[in-house]
């Protein structure tokens, strides 16, 4: 009954975010312990590449709340236009129109692609799809674009679809990956949409890339118990980077 009652906070973004949310362990939260724990759970602001990212997902996934999206049809954040709908609204950030009409673009250029479109739409597929589950003794979280009947979809933009196989792993596809799988007993493929070229690609993990991601599950877990667990051995200050040069 906990976790269905979990489950049901969960679906609110707010909640997911900033409420309930923040007593589990995300794959957003890999690349900070990873890479500078001294940023854990530090309050990241708005800005172009997650709005474009949450608009995109809106527009395919959440139409009812693409449609309250606001945009300031400028040429640049600098203009005296900008800072004062942000000011009037009391936004700290807003996307401009250009970009709102570039991120529909990419859209009806995705979804106009057959194998896309039934992939996306197909019957009985659940969107926005929260799970919880324990790993490495920890609490974790996820929240799935799509859990379709044999697979996980997770829709991508990229700035370049040709080195998305490489790309994937710097940012943290793998642990991803294997965090979802975990999460819906189902493995993630990735449809992905090249932002300047607009070609189309479906990325489906090895069980290599899958296992590259536990190991950084695993590293990322040994961090957070090292600085920030109930019994943390160092304190935060003392965190810097050992490495090798070659």
């Amino acid at each position: 009954m906990e976790n269905i009652n979990t489950l049901e906070l969960l679906n609110d973004d707010k909640e997911y975010y900033n409420g309930i949310g923040k007593d589990y362990l995300s794959n957003s939260d890999i690349g900070t312990l990873l890479s500078n724990p001294k940023d854990f759970r530090k309050p990241r602001e708005d800005n172009k590449s997650f709005a474009e990212g949450r608009y995109f997902h809106q527009l395919l996934i959440e139409k009812d709340k693409a449609e309250f999206v606001p945009s300031v049809d400028v040429s640049t954040r600098t203009t005296k236009e900008y800072k004062a709908y942000c000011e009037t609204h009391n936004l700290p950030f807003v996307m401009l129109t250009k970009e709102k009409e570039e991120i529909e673009r990419l859209v009806k250029i995705m979804t106009a692609n057959i194998q896309f479109y039934d992939d996306i739409y197909a019957e009985g597929n659940r969107y926005e799809v929260p799970a919880i589950t324990e790993m490495y003794g920890m609490q974790w979280k996820g929240k799935a674009d799509i859990v379709g009947d044999k697979f996980i979809i997770d829709l991508k933009t990229t700035s370049d679809i040709q080195k998305f196989k490489w790309s994937a792993k710097n940012y943290n596809y793998d642990s991803q990956a294997f965090i979802y799988q975990t999460l819906f007993d189902k493995p993630l493929v990735f449809y992905v949409i090249d932002k300047s070229t607009q070609q189309l690609g479906i990325f489906r993990p090895t069980e290599e890339f899958i296992r590259g991601g536990e190991l950084k599950v695993q590293k990322a877990v040994e961090i957070f118990n090292r600085y920030f667990g109930q019994a943390p051995s160092d304190e935060i200050d003392n965190y810097y980077i050992d490495e090798m040069l070659y």
